[in-house]
């Protein structure tokens, strides 16, 4: 349904539930009360009745019904559009998911879209219309309420992303190959809360100050501060998470070139290993290479060759052997083959 919940309100009271806006509209003018209409991914004719009836900006209106907004607050006279990014926090895939809804509030008017599950508006409803006294300071009551139920919202997000935080700084020293691509991914993640809910300082302030036109009580002020006091420190928790992310990030490079270096010194010490290992075969084989050069030549089945009546032919070529294996045998030794 894209009207999820449609009522006038008299001094705080719920007086009406309308069965469709036109009736809204006759009930608001007739009992001089507050309407508060909550939709839910409305459609453009109906959203653009909403905007004739409470002459809406229709550039706000635009930004409504496209969506995908940046948190922020602007003026239109006595009209109020205030964007707002929740969040709300996966557990099973370890990520944010952010939504967005759009307030407009006027002089007897709250008008609330939303385009995904976050907030629970259900649960402002319920507790504004619990304290009537309250809900009779009218739209700006209304308009606390939503900003004090977003950012209650983004409590559990901040736990979730500071428990993900802890565990990137155990899994760096356990040599994990995917805790880059994780500090990267909730980077990207604490980033996209910032930018979420960095804009509400200045909005929270706007609203508290007030403007010319329209001015919020005392108990009003006091309860946006109290909102604002939430936001700046979920803000240094968010700028805590960035920092910690920035370092845990310079510490995964560091240890990843120290793994490297150390896998190129055992790669170069087993290279160095292999080559004192050649050295000794080839000079082992080098030894026994003179007395076989030597045995061949002799043993060759030639008439002719020298020293082949000669008494002591044989002895000479056996210490020709030993006297050149030898010879090579005190080369290598002296430079450290073998």
């Amino acid at each position: 349904m894209t009207i999820v919940d449609n009522a006038v309100y008299v001094d705080g009271y719920r007086t009406a539930d309308p069965e469709d806006l036109d009736e809204t509209y006759f009930l608001l003018r007739q009992r001089q009360g507050m309407a508060w209409i909550g939709l839910y991914r409305p459609d453009a004719p109906e959203l653009r009745s909403v905007a004739e009836e409470f002459d809406l900006n229709h550039l706000a209106v635009e930004d409504a019904l496209a969506g995908h907004q940046r948190a922020k607050l602007e003026h239109y006279g006595d009209t109020l559009f205030l964007v707002l990014r929740p969040a709300r926090y996966l557990d099973e895939v370890e990520k944010v998911e952010f939504g967005e809804i759009h307030v407009f509030t006027g002089p007897d008017f709250v008008v609330t879209v939303r385009h995904a599950e976050s907030p629970d508006l259900a649960r402002v409803r319920r507790r504004m219309e619990a304290e009537p006294e309250f809900l009779a300071l009218g739209p700006d009551a209304v308009l606390y309420a939503i900003l004090d139920q977003v950012v209650d919202e983004y409590e559990p997000v901040a736990a979730g992303l500071e428990n993900d935080v802890d565990e990137i700084e155990d899994e760096l020293f356990a040599a994990d190959p995917g805790v880059s691509r994780r500090i990267y991914e909730l980077s990207r993640q604490v980033i996209m809360f910032q930018r979420a809910t960095a804009p509400l300082t200045a909005i929270l302030q706007a609203l508290r100050a007030g403007s010319p036109n329209r001015v919020p009580g005392p108990e009003l002020q006091d309860h946006f501060r109290d909102v604002l006091d939430h936001v700046l420190r979920l803000s240094e928790r968010i700028t805590a998470f960035r920092a910690l992310l920035q370092n845990a990030l310079a510490v995964n490079a560091a240890l990843v070139a120290q793994r490297q270096n150390d896998e190129m010194r055992l790669l170069t010490e087993s290279s160095i290993a292999q080559n004192e290992q050649t050295k000794r075969i080839s000079s082992w084989a080098a030894i026994l290479f003179a007395p076989t050069l030597i045995a061949s030549i002799y043993g060759m089945n030639f008439r002719l060759i020298p020293e082949l009546d000669w008494v002591f032919g044989y002895p000479m070529a056996l210490g020709l052997m030993l006297a050149m294996g030898l010879g090579l045998y005190l080369t290598f030794r002296h430079n450290k083959w073998i």
